[in-house]
């Protein structure tokens, strides 16, 4: 199954600022009933047959974050435009996003990106750049698809809130 990255708005069925009664359904909805992982936690995240872990974040009973993790087989595939974001190497997949936004390493952690533009970031628990057989680095491990704002740093926040009322 392909999930598409949209941002601002989601991965189907999942939409940012849906209910929190709303995402946990549609969460469910991407549950493999013939294959239900012992790591599935209603309300939180679900686990499909390929490793494919789908995690919805909620604060304020609204969705505001959805995380998807690598998964072990190729039969789920997390997709932004034509890219294969969990296929295609850490390294050239931000090269590669950098065709269609900014994308920066994280200030707090060099091994991981945000397009924050697009309110994604891209996560790995270190840099492997030139070692395709480390998998844990040379690829990303997790993908962040989030709501506008959630980036902001707390002074941002309050300037959002200011031109906001």
């Amino acid at each position: 199954m392909d999930f598409d990255l949209a941002p601002p708005i989601g991965v189907d069925p999942l939409r940012i600022g849906m209910t929190r009664h709303s995402a946990n359904t549609a969460l469910d909805s991407l549950r493999d009933l013939t294959a239900v992982s012992e790591s599935d936690r209603p309300g939180q995240r679900v686990f499909r047959p390929s490793g494919l872990m789908i995690s919805i974040h909620c604060t304020r009973d609204m969705l505001e974050a959805i995380e998807l993790g690598r998964p072990s087989t190729p039969t789920d595939r997390v997709l932004f435009k034509d890219l294969d974001v969990f296929a295609i190497p850490a390294r050239e997949l931000v090269h590669r996003m950098g065709e269609y936004t900014s994308i920066e390493a994280d200030p707090d952690d060099p091994a991981s990106f945000i397009a924050s533009d697009l309110l994604l970031s891209f996560w790995r628990p270190f840099a492997a750049d030139d070692e395709s057989e480390e998998e844990q680095g040379y690829y990303f491990n997790s993908v962040l698809l989030a709501r506008p704002g959630y980036y902001d740093t707390p002074a941002q926040a309050a300037e959002r809130l200011r031109q906001n009322s």
